[in-house]
């Protein structure tokens, strides 16, 4: 009578922690897993903390670069409780989609206003006209990661504002979202680097501690890769 040998387990990678690379936020996230798991993957990480109240959800993509992962923006995101909290009573809210072209890529961007009192249909509707001129114009001659960081630390949103000022005041101005479905193409080399000066005096002064990176490994990681 023949033996039936016992077939053979494939050897799988042990799943450890590794670290991911963060460019624009110039610090490593510690994820479990290996680095052919992680390729690809969906990180997304609230920057409420780092941004001091300002609830800001960002997806990134990851990647293998000379050996080791690293995160790409994909979104950015303000979370719907923030915006919330930001609504009052008798005010207007102004709010666009549409596609924009940086000057690598293509990407989606969804601007959110609030007035400070209630206003006509025509104010509302010359609010929206020039956001949407003055984001156009703004982005078609930056690269997209350097948008996502004048975004993150509300350079955008400041110009914005200064330019919407002339049409009427308002109470609060910012990028609902922005994001892209070509990230592959982006540019990585970022071309210009941002300099702030005041940010990086007021963490300095801060007595608060800095955020341990290894507590996010237990935020969010999607099943999808990236198509």
């Amino acid at each position: 009578m023949a033996i039936k040998e016992k077939p053979t387990r494939k050897a799988t990678a042990k799943k450890k922690f590794i670290q991911i690379e963060i460019p624009m936020l110039n610090e490593d996230f510690t994820a479990l897993g290996t680095i052919e798991s992680l390729n690809g993957r969906m990180i997304k990480l609230d920057l409420s903390r780092k941004l001091r109240g300002r609830s800001l959800e960002a997806t990134f993509l990851v990647g293998i670069e000379d050996e080791k992962l690293v995160g790409y923006p994909r979104r950015l995101k303000l979370t719907r409780q923030y915006i919330s909290r930001m609504m009052r009573k008798r005010i207007n809210y102004v709010e666009d989609s549409f596609e924009a072209s940086c000057k690598d890529i293509s990407c989606i961007v969804k601007p959110f206003l609030l007035t400070r009192k209630k206003v006509s249909r025509a104010i509302r509707n010359n609010l929206r006209k020039a956001t949407k001129e003055f984001i156009l114009d703004y982005i078609k001659e930056k690269n997209y990661l350097d948008i996502c960081e004048n975004i993150l630390y509300s350079e955008l949103q400041k110009e914005l504002s200064l330019k919407l000022k002339k049409i009427y005041p308002l109470s609060f101005c910012e990028i609902r979202v922005f994001e892209t479905k070509n990230l592959g193409s982006a540019d990585k080399t970022r071309s210009e680097k941002i300099v702030r000066e005041e940010i990086l005096e007021n963490e300095e002064e801060s007595n608060e501690e800095p955020e341990d990176i290894e507590n996010n490994s237990k935020d969010e990681l999607t099943e999808e890769k990236e198509e």
